[in-house]
């Protein structure tokens, strides 16, 4: 389904020049923000991670040496599983602020495993649909592609009411898209995004503009919805 284009404007207007402003200032955070995400992330690995593993070690080497005491065993077995609690914690942080599967294995992974995560948290069925080979795009599209998947995907399970969903990734010379799909309720009164709350998709909308992209939503057929990211390779023209 091709998306529409948005009217012309006249980029001399004041009104447009401040739009441009704000969108520019907007990619500046929103980059920003990853990076910090990014920052925080790998410090929570290399820094809380690795004590973590060496308390988890310690303790392993302790309750060797201790004497068969069941009040010493018990509290030693609480202490070990309160430890483990606190590293699968300090885990699910660094991914929430982090995918680090993009950082190393690339946006074609992280991308299914975020599709995977999906169906096995909310029961859903997804039919995935990705290229082959890894995408041929920069950490910014990937980065952008990501959290456009999470805010549909998040969209769906809040209000699509669904039963199923397709996410489909093409990419050829010129473009990446993005297209997520459900069976759910659809859009009311055949809207578009809500203008009130729900800041999620509209943030992935700004992600998507100030890469030279879009993202539209749009009703999928007569029932459910269809979310859809084009991004621009910048270096197709080259």
């Amino acid at each position: 389904m091709p998306v529409p284009a948005s009217p012309p404007t006249d980029p001399t207007t004041p009104e447009a020049q401040r739009s441009a402003e704000l969108s520019e200032l907007l990619g500046h955070v929103h980059t920003c923000w990853d990076d910090e995400r990014r920052s925080l992330s790998r410090q929570l690995h290399d820094s809380l991670g690795s004590s973590l593993t060496a308390l988890t070690m310690h303790l392993g080497l302790l309750m060797q040496k201790m004497p068969p005491e069941p009040a010493l065993q018990e509290r030693a077995a609480h202490m070990k599983q309160l430890l483990h609690q606190i590293v699968e914690t300090n885990r699910d942080m660094q991914h929430r602020l982090w995918n680090d599967k993009l950082e190393f294995l690339g946006v074609r992974v992280a991308l299914a495993e975020q599709v995977a995560q999906f169906e096995a948290s909310h029961g859903l069925a997804v039919h995935c649909s990705l290229p082959e080979e890894e995408l041929d795009c920069p950490r910014s599209h990937s980065v952008v592609l990501l959290r456009a998947l999470e805010e549909a995907l998040a969209n769906v399970a809040t209000h699509a009411q669904a039963t199923a969903v397709d996410v489909i990734v093409d990419d050829n010379e010129e473009q990446l898209m993005l297209t997520v799909r459900d069976d759910g309720v659809g859009l009311p009164d055949g809207g578009d995004l809500p203008t009130q709350g729900k800041y999620g998709l509209r943030m992935a909308r700004e992600r998507a503009a100030h890469l030279g992209g879009q993202l539209s939503v749009t009703a999928n057929g007569q029932r459910g919805v269809q979310v859809t990211v084009v991004l621009p390779k910048p270096f197709s023209a080259a």
